[in-house]
């Protein structure tokens, strides 16, 4: 049973781990393997991991073959959830499951079978909760997709083809009215723009803005509050739009690499419906035609790696500590460029 602290500061989304972090901090859940090594009876499994590198199931190179490509995990995993969140919203949020994922949520699906291995995906989930005894979290996962475009970008290919909740699985616990994303423009002159979307998205009260503030990563602020209505109708639609100007910034480029933040507020009136954080940097990107790419004025050649995110002993299960790992190793080759593949 996992036990849960309330929130230290109520607008802010909450996110409580259902499973470990990363390939060195897992929890362990139920599991249940239909073919292969160790099939045919429940067991436990750390999460997040691949199944084949528990040694569950069959390990395949290029392609599912035989009894492989009908291979299934069920997992499940019981939680209590905090009286705290009565009244607001409840989305249950996967980083990445490997390959079609149907998940149920106290016998009842939170939504449609995913379909992807290297895809986030979230199901609202306030009206199924249980807040009188544990909920029970049912996943299964067929590692062959039903979708047969996914398992020729995904599973057809030099690389070892795995299965399995591979990445983090989380709640995100969130106010009534949120800002459910944001996606920001800022220019290596200093110019700063936000489209902010906020849910619900069919229509927003009157005295509904948004509020910012440029900050350092340390969260102090730069230059002045600066804000903007919310629109009336469909602001899913009509993005609210926020702007300002910070000169001279400190320019973000993959030799100097500057960041900053900004702190988002959904206000209604003075109180402080929500509030967030997102990262970023100044940076202009140009592709010129007939002459080449130029990040910040200046003209760059691209000397890039394939990386295929693939560890010895956990799969595409990795952490900070692998991620940072190759980085610096396709830094010290002096490139400057990732191809990701087949997958984000």
């Amino acid at each position: 049973m996992l036990c849960l602290a309330p929130s230290t500061d109520a607008q802010q989304t909450e996110r409580i781990f259902l499973s470990g972090r990363d390939k060195d901090h897992t929890v362990n859940w139920d599991f249940y393997c239909t073919h292969g090594q160790n099939s045919g009876e429940w067991s436990t499994i750390p999460v997040p991991s691949q199944w084949e590198t528990q040694g569950f199931g069959t390990l395949n190179y290029k392609k599912d073959v035989g009894a492989a490509a009908g291979e299934r995990g069920r997992y499940r995993h019981r939680f209590a959830a905090d009286p705290a969140w009565r009244g607001k919203r409840v989305f249950l949020v996967f980083e990445g499951v490997m390959t079609d994922a149907a998940v149920q949520l106290n016998e009842q699906r939170t939504g449609p079978t995913h379909q992807g291995g290297y895809y986030r995906f979230k199901h609202e989930v306030t009206g199924l909760i249980h807040w009188d005894r544990d909920n029970l979290l049912e996943v299964e996962v067929a590692k062959h997709s039903a979708n047969e475009s996914v398992n020729k970008a995904e599973r057809l290919a030099d690389y070892w083809v795995f299965g399995g909740i591979y990445r983090p699985v989380y709640l995100e616990i969130m106010p009534y009215r949120f800002i459910e994303r944001v996606a920001i423009n800022a220019q290596a002159n200093g110019a700063f723009t936000a489209d902010v979307q906020v849910n619900p998205t069919s229509y927003s009260p009157p005295g509904l803005r948004v509020e910012a503030q440029l900050q350092t990563l340390k969260g102090e602020p730069i230059g002045d509050v600066f804000q903007a209505d919310v629109p009336l109708k469909a602001p899913n639609k009509n993005p609210t739009r926020l702007t300002t100007e910070l000169t001279p910034p400190l320019p973000w480029s993959a030799e100097t690499p500057h960041l900053y933040q900004v702190e988002l507020r959904l206000m209604q009136g003075e109180e402080v419906l929500h509030k967030m954080h997102q990262r970023f940097g100044f940076r202009t990107i140009e592709v010129r035609p007939g002459d080449g790419i130029y990040v910040n004025g200046r003209r760059i050649v691209l000397k890039g790696v394939n990386r295929h995110s693939t560890w010895p002993d956990s799969g595409r299960c990795l952490s900070a500590v692998v991620h940072r790992l190759d980085i610096e190793t396709i830094k010290a080759m002096n490139m400057n460029a990732v191809r990701t593949s087949h997958y984000p």
